[in-house]
């Protein structure tokens, strides 16, 4: 059937789903509004009201729709495989004479009769949505998403009217607080916090039930009274660092022009590539500047060094450097020193996950970060988390590999770097920077 062909039909939308009187305001706001954030409690309905909502817009105005989650294997577990307590699929919710073929179970794609396309995308993979063009997005989860997305996606819409609503039950004080906190001051914006007082939708004997069968104050407070307070369940740092911002350790960190600069990098080969600045001042490790990019080679990441201001001293640089590229047979640590870039390559020995982990932990009363430059690394920190086995429910000894670790890994080089080199041995003279910089600043004047 053409579109010329098309007759014009009702259908009652949505098809599926009964809205819940706690729910009417979200529906009512956003038909004025283009932002939207949900702060609900879990098991309020927060997936089935904004999958309804993507539903509805996508029948009124055609363009390509977007339900983003933190992954990708998530957003099948979900919506695409995934039922609502009374076991109707989620993919059912649309109407099937608005449904054009068959969907695209590979991709999660639905194109709709009117040229619509709905798709389920995971926001670990950044580079998916990159010179995509939406005109409608769904962020769910997101306290536990890599908000690089949203800075991605954000100018698109701008450009193209188009509207964006996220979903999430807090994880901590994170970016998705921030954005919250922000709508919540922004008349252009629909925020809205429901606790279970709130809802009703689940009862105090229910939540008496959750506390006998051993779930924590705290995670109570989080999952049903929509709390900030307890952190990410499994991080490694949250304590950590609600200890610093409690201790006024990060905000401004000034960068102080006549000591010298270390870098600590997490260096990805098709991922990213995050890079840490610091200084060392008496026993105080100032953690001044970050960058972080990916899909780009190490002439991208030698040019952002040198353009800098900083005086350097060593860059460190994690074991596999040194391994050699079938490609061009030569190494990373090669090719850095081909760009002016000289590595101190941090031994095997001291690269074991846990030591680095507890190498951070011990070092970061020391530690104070730049809340501006480094945002995007206290991000990280916050976020990166352990594992968690859906089996036998219990979180594994070892970290998620997602867009937290990146920052991660490069500050538990840092600590490795910090206790083997830096406190040992003072680094390289004044006299032998200078001489470095003199040497390879001039390549990017």
């Amino acid at each position: 059937m053409n579109k010329d062909d098309m007759k014009q039909v009702t259908i009652e939308l949505p098809h599926e789903y009964k809205c819940r009187d706690y729910q009417e305001q979200f529906w009512l706001e956003m038909a004025k509004k283009k932002r939207g954030v949900l702060v609900w409690h879990r098991r309020a309905g927060k997936e089935k009201t904004c999958w309804n909502y993507m539903i509805v817009k996508a029948c009124q105005k055609v363009g390509t729709y977007y339900y983003l989650f933190p992954e990708f294997s998530q957003g099948r577990k979900i919506l695409w495989d995934g039922m609502d307590k009374e076991g109707k699929k989620f993919l059912n919710h649309i109407p099937q004479p608005l449904i054009s073929g068959e969907p695209n179970a590979t991709e999660m794609k639905i194109r709709l009769v009117n040229g619509s396309i709905i798709q389920i995308v995971g926001t670990n993979n950044v580079d998916s949505i990159v010179g995509t063009n939406p005109i409608g997005c769904v962020f769910s989860e997101y306290s536990l998403q890599n908000p690089i997305a949203w800075q991605l996606i954000r100018p698109i819409l701008r450009e193209n009217g188009g509207w964006a609503v996220f979903n999430f039950t807090p994880r901590g004080a994170n970016h998705a607080k921030e954005l919250f906190d922000m709508a919540s001051a922004n008349p252009d914006w629909f925020a809205q916090l429901l606790t279970v007082e709130d809802t009703g939708a689940i009862s105090p004997d229910d939540i008496e039930a959750e506390r006998r069968d051993g779930m924590s104050e705290d995670f109570v407070q989080q999952e049903f009274y929509c709390s900030f307070t307890l952190g990410i369940e499994g991080a490694y740092y949250a304590r950590y660092m609600q200890e610093a911002r409690d201790g006024e350790r990060i905000g401004a960190v000034a960068w102080q022009k006549t000591t010298r600069v270390y870098t600590a990098w997490d260096i990805g080969i098709g991922d990213s590539t995050s890079i840490i600045f610091f200084q060392i001042v008496g026993n105080t490790i100032n953690v001044i500047d970050y960058y972080e990019n990916q899909g780009e080679g190490l002439p991208h990441y030698a040019e952002v060094l040198f353009r800098k201001p900083y005086l350097y001293a060593d860059h460190y640089g994690p074991h596999d450097i040194q391994n050699r590229h079938f490609s061009s047979g030569m190494s990373t640590l090669e090719v850095a020193g081909g760009l002016g870039i000289k590595f101190t390559v941090l031994p095997t020995l001291h690269m074991r996950v846990e030591e680095g982990i507890e190498g951070l932990r011990g070092i970061f009363p020391r530690l104070y970060m730049d809340a501006t430059k480094c945002k995007q690394l206290i991000k990280c920190l916050e976020n990166y988390r352990k594992e968690f086995d859906d089996n036998h429910k219990v979180y594994k000894n070892r970290p998620v590999h997602d867009w937290a670790s990146h920052g991660a890994d490069a500050m538990r080089y840092l600590a490795i770097a910090v206790k083997r080199y830096v406190d040992s041995k003072g680094g390289p003279s004044d006299a032998d920077v200078e001489k470095l910089m003199d040497k390879y600043q001039p390549r990017f004047a």
